[in-house]
């Protein structure tokens, strides 16, 4: 029968163990809603002060006592239960009315806790829980009435969070730990807001991952999503947290890129929660992910083996090997056969590291070997044959899997082979339903493996034997490899497997692992919904030595997988695979092979992609040069290089010799295939592109309106190649100055755009940006702002920060924050955008130059007018020598410099600046066009202190 307490329960004072806090915030909004006041008090006894002393002055308090009751509880410095049971009866007995506790645990705790009384919350839900809290405390247990209508309060600890996925099983075997998790909880809960990001790190097989999934179970009830994420590789992480948006009730296609950036944009602004957990398993490249590292109201819990996530505002926490009594501990739960002195031994022979304890433990717990016999095969292999790996792990490492190893050979030798292949694999993830793509036959001693219950029995050995993990996942993903179910081989049995392999065997099992992964049915990389398959299938290409393949089905899984980082944004992982298997390939095939080709135009594809026009340019050059004197100047393969070679040209900003090459691919093409042949009207398209670039606004109007009629002819109207062309139009209409013609045109084909492409394409977002530009040029800059804002966040979130659109966007939404906005933003902006071209094109390109004058614009509306000078003037000059004096931007920039000198009193200088480059101007672009018209206005000194500087503006290449 519960005990009551005399009189009303006003104040409360909850006292708990660190890892009840949720069940303390919960009693505690509970007893507030009835008036109570409460106090909570966490539990932490000072080791060196009685705990008849520390019981007692909990009674300082006001008020009732709540005590909540776990194994936690009776943890605090190193006590037993003799001493619990003594100091219980001491002071809790003694005092019954000032005490009271619930219990939240079913684990035994000191016989004397009984004393307390406490009301049992185990296996119970959240009504039930309240109904003998509030009977316990002797309050009135009546619903209360609801006069404001639900309010929202802390989730009843022992339910689970809304959204809850990837989390692996809970660790029955799990032990100890209870310092590095209090200060794991400590650093997340204690962090400034959006900075609630640590790492767990140390070395392999410490239990990192095990630490951060018994931290979700202990504290997941605190969060309403708990998201689980492999981070060994870029790629499936970027995967796997897109998968998140369907869970949050994100309204979003299915299209990867869109879902990944309403994730990130979700999490950061904690809508629909704000109380969200990522756990990062395995993220050992921070210099690979950092960026993807969602910032917001929730936390972010990393395992590495790296410590410089400290560089990329982490704060860390480190996990060493086990304490003594904690390797004992855990031992004894593994193989319940050792006595506590034998456990210790074996603890200390295997210093402590809990994989060596947890496979050693599991192998001889099934063993008649006693712990001495392998302790004294360990210590005499000591001498020669230890070898040790890498300063990071035991020197008895290898000697302890040796054994363990000799064992698995002797009694299940398939699962041994089995293992010897797995390790051609990438380490941390193989899907077993890639296991089922090897052709077994081919591997000598393993041909019984074709038999899918001999391999599942296999797959069962090693388990056993604790030298693989299966995890289990929830999986969103479809198709032929399912990462929700895989196998976790530890990094360090991985590479010695790989390293005692005999060379005809590692050649063996490296065909048979390339050829399981070219096996697989992958789709076309353009297909967004296999993008989980390829995903999965990408982070093996290393492991399996596919780049030292010949077969043909091997090399197109490598295109393939080009292929697909290039389609879904994964430039960098794709430029790391390209760029070794180019030397790879040139060195197996020759390097006039027609495979190099079609990988180096997968390559420069990529390198253009991230604006490395330099290195594209290299590749194209090769290619178009070699394949002209093999097969001649009117070969498709070499036009095709050749037109990647005047694309990098123009990237470059060699735009005279880009024009040269455009013009002379399109007549080539013209020859060969005819005016309407779709490669031909990309020649069209590209000649424009050039004429624009150059400044010959009129030209590549008169072309792109050509290119457009037989586009919308040939490929009918909602082509992407149509639309492009009607884009391209509308931008020749609005660089003439023609700004209400261009935006009717912008308009329309935005409609277009989105009709057929959607929201998140680039080319739509490139649409949107000239339809917000010509807005601006026309003389709205604060219509114009937010829309400019809005792009460049769209295109930030698709492409990210250093894309060459996304750098475009920013420069024009610069120049908006400048004339309408906020000045502290519009600075930030031009100068991310001298960073950004400066770093990519160097400081001599035509973009960084009109950067550079446009960050002088700014500092010039700011006051700082020596800097702005030096800028502006530095612009107009080295302007003219990367272009020539009569490029639209250099009269841009001539027309700054005029004005600045007008301004600063040099009236002189201004005048013949004026004199040289307004004839010029109207001659160019023609006397109605706005630059020309500031020209001829400047001349009035009274009207030239009103006009407007002129911005720079770059353009897709």
């Amino acid at each position: 029968m519960p005990r009551t307490t005399p009189g009303p329960v006003d104040h409360v004072t909850i006292s708990f163990a660190g890892f009840n806090r949720a069940w303390a915030t919960w009693i505690g909004d509970r007893l507030e809603r009835r008036g109570v006041t409460v106090v909570q008090q966490r539990w932490d006894p000072p080791a060196e002060v009685p705990l008849e002393e520390s019981l007692r002055d909990l009674t300082l308090a006001r008020g009732q006592v709540l005590a909540v009751l776990s194994d936690w509880y009776f943890q605090p410095a190193p006590r037993g239960h003799e001493e619990w049971n003594r100091a219980l009866r001491e002071v809790v007995a003694a005092a019954p009315d000032r005490f009271a506790a619930v219990c939240v645990t079913t684990s035994a705790l000191p016989g004397a806790a009984s004393a307390f009384g406490a009301a049992d919350l185990t296996n119970v839900g959240a009504e039930e829980a309240e109904r003998r809290l509030l009977a316990r405390l002797g309050l009135p247990t009546d619903p209360l009435p609801d006069t404001a209508g639900p309010r929202k309060g802390p989730r009843y600890p022992a339910d689970v969070p809304q959204v809850w996925g990837g989390v692996p099983r809970r660790n029955t075997r799990f032990t100890g730990r209870d310092e590095l998790l209090t200060a794991t909880y400590e650093a997340l809960n204690e962090a400034r807001p959006g900075a609630g990001v640590v790492a767990l790190h140390g070395m392999s097989g410490v239990g990192k991952t095990q630490l951060a999934a018994e931290y979700v179970y202990r504290f997941g009830s605190e969060y309403d999503v708990v998201w689980w994420v492999s981070a060994e590789r870029r790629s499936f992480y970027r995967q796997r947290l897109a998968e998140l948006a369907p869970e949050l009730g994100l309204s979003t296609g299915a299209e990867y890129g869109e879902r990944l950036r309403a994730v990130r944009d979700a999490l950061r602004r904690g809508e629909p929660f704000s109380h969200w957990l990522l756990v990062l398993d395995g993220a050992d490249e921070p210099e690979h992910i950092w960026d993807l590292v969602p910032t917001g109201p929730g936390h972010v819990l990393i395992t590495s083996r790296n410590p410089e996530w400290s560089e990329h505002n982490s704060g860390l926490v480190e996990v060493p090997v086990y304490e003594r009594e904690e390797s004992v501990a855990f031992i004894r739960r593994r193989a319940p056969r050792l006595t506590p002195h034998d456990s210790g031994r074996l603890a200390e022979a295997l210093e402590d590291l809990p994989l060596l304890l947890d496979q050693t433990a599991g192998w001889l717990n099934d063993s008649e070997m006693s712990v001495e016999e392998y302790i004294g095969l360990l210590e005499g292999g000591i001498g020669q044959d230890v070898v040790k790996v890498s300063a990071d792990f035991p020197l008895t490492f290898r000697t302890a899997w040796s054994l363990l190893l000799n064992k698995l050979w002797e009694t299940a030798p398939e699962a041994a082979g089995l293992l010897r292949l797995c390790s051609f694999f990438a380490p941390d993830s193989i899907p077993l339903r890639l296991l089922h793509e090897v052709a077994w036959d081919t591997v000598a001693g393993l041909e019984a493996l074709t038999d899918p219950d001999r391999l599942d029995r296999a797959v069962q050995q090693l388990l056993r034997y604790s030298v693989v993990r299966l995890e289990t996942t929830v999986s969103s993903g479809r198709g032929p490899v399912d990462p929700s179910r895989a196998l976790h081989l530890h990094r360090m049995i991985h590479r010695m497997m790989r390293d005692e392999l005999p060379p005809a065997d590692h050649a063996a099992c490296a065909e048979a692992a390339r050829g399981a992964l070219a096996a697989v049915d992958r789709g076309q990389p353009s297909d967004v919904r296999m993008w989980t398959t390829y995903a999965a299938l990408t982070p093996h290409l290393k492991w399996a030595e596919v780049l030292e393949s010949t077969a043909p089905a091997v090399q197109d899984l490598v295109l393939d997988c080009l292929r697909y980082l290039y389609l879904s944004g994964e430039y960098g992982s794709g430029v790391r695979l390209a760029e070794p298997a180019m030397t790879s390939w040139t060195a197996l095939l020759g390097a006039t092979h027609p495979r190099i080709w079609d990988l180096g135009h997968h390559y420069a594809n990529l390198l253009r992609a991230l604006g490395d026009y330099r290195t594209s340019e290299r590749v194209e050059r090769a290619a178009a040069d070699y394949l002209a004197a093999e097969h001649g100047d009117h070969d498709l393969e070499h036009l095709r290089a050749a037109g990647g070679l005047a694309a990098d040209l123009r990237g470059l900003g060699r735009y005279d010799e880009a024009l040269r090459l455009s013009v002379s691919i399109r007549d080539r093409y013209l020859a060969v295939l005819g005016p309407q042949d779709y490669r031909t009207l990309n020649a069209d398209n590209n000649l424009a592109v050039s004429l624009r670039l150059l400044g010959r606004y009129g030209e590549a109007f008169e072309r792109d309106r050509h290119t457009l009629e037989l586009r919308r002819s040939v490929l009918g109207e909602q082509a992407p190649a149509t639309l492009y062309s009607e884009l391209n139009c509308a931008i020749d209409l609005r660089l003439l100055g023609h700004h209400r013609d261009a935006e009717g045109a912008l308009e329309r084909t935005v409609r277009r755009h989105l009709a057929a492409l959607g929201a998140n394409n680039p080319q739509t977002l490139r649409a949107q940006h000239n339809l917000a530009l010509c807005r601006y040029l026309a003389g709205d800059p604060a219509a114009a702002r937010p829309a400019l804002a809005r792009v460049r966040r769209d295109c930030q979130r698709l492409l990210g920060e250093h894309h060459p659109l996304t750098l475009l966007i920013t420069a024009s939404a610069a120049c908006a924050e400048r004339r309408a906005g906020d000045p502290d933003r519009a600075l930030l902006l031009h100068e991310r955008v001298v960073a950004g071209y400066r770093s990519m094109l160097g400081d001599a390109h035509p973009y960084t130059i009109g950067a550079v004058g446009n960050l002088g614009l700014m500092r010039w509306a700011l006051g700082e007018r020596d800097a702005a000078v030096d800028a502006i003037e530095q612009a107009r000059s080295m302007m003219v020598r990367s272009t020539d004096a009569g490029h639209p931007w250099a009269l841009g920039c001539a027309y700054n410099a005029m004005l600045v000198r007008m301004r600063t009193g040099r009236t002189g200088e201004a005048r013949g600046l004026g004199r040289a480059n307004g004839p010029r101007t109207t001659a160019l672009l023609g006397a109605d066009h706005p630059l020309a018209a500031a020209y001829r206005q400047a001349e009035d000194p009274v009207r030239a202190e009103h006009l407007d500087f002129w911005d720079f503006e770059p353009l897709i290449v």
